[in-house]
């Protein structure tokens, strides 16, 4: 098996290298599947924080896909109008066994045609512009799965849902591996007030 994570210009870092180290632990520890960087051209990508990125293979020599992950941060702006990206999205998306996106990657999917009358999620600045794209049910949970599209909320969310993911897909005792191996338990604290006082904050994210 082969799981593809896309990168693109400013993409979030942590978007897909949290997921990135989920998934290779779990090849690690418990026989996941083999990953893969793709991006649209060779050479480094540099990402939204200044981290630089080389991509294993190209659109033109990605091998065939069971699984797709594309990230979000601000370079989603720009290619939910690349025609050549959309294109890869979708066309791999009928060749996988599973679909996944981190915080504002939901926006590519949507615009590749993948999320029409799916339930889905984004990063909370982003969950009323998804609204206002219509055709998709907007859901306002940590992750969310429909049928095998599986969608985040922004950034550090994507570990969980990748976690979420390996249990669905190889059973809760392969979850666990990773979970042990990447020593992922998070803590329930929460620093200051931030997440009370900005309305717009996920309610998930809250004191209670």
């Amino acid at each position: 098996m082969t799981f593809g994570i896309l990168i693109f210009p400013n993409v979030e870092e942590l978007d897909f290298v949290g997921p990135w180290e989920m998934l290779t632990t779990w090849q690690q520890v418990a026989g996941g599947p083999k990953c893969l960087v793709v991006s649209e051209h060779a050479g480094p990508i540099n990402c939204a924080k200044g981290l630089s990125v080389n991509p294993h293979v190209t659109f033109e020599d990605c091998p065939p896909l069971d699984y797709l992950l594309v990230p979000g941060g601000q370079g989603t702006r720009v290619e939910v109008t690349n025609t050549k990206l959309l294109e890869f999205v979708a066309t791999r998306s009928k060749g996988c066994q599973a679909i996944l996106s981190i915080c504002t990657g939901s926006f590519v999917l949507h615009a590749a045609g993948l999320l029409t009358g799916k339930k889905a999620t984004t990063h909370w600045g982003s969950l009323e512009r998804l609204r206002a794209l219509g055709n998709v049910t907007v859901v306002e949970e940590r992750f969310v799965q429909d049928e095998n599209l599986w969608s985040s909320a922004g950034i550090s969310a994507g570990i969980d849902m990748t976690l979420a993911f390996i249990a669905a897909v190889a059973g809760e005792e392969s979850a666990s591996r990773v979970q042990l191996a990447s020593e992922y338990y998070p803590s329930s604290k929460r620093y200051g007030s931030c997440h009370n006082t900005n309305p717009a904050a996920p309610a998930y994210a809250r004191d209670t």
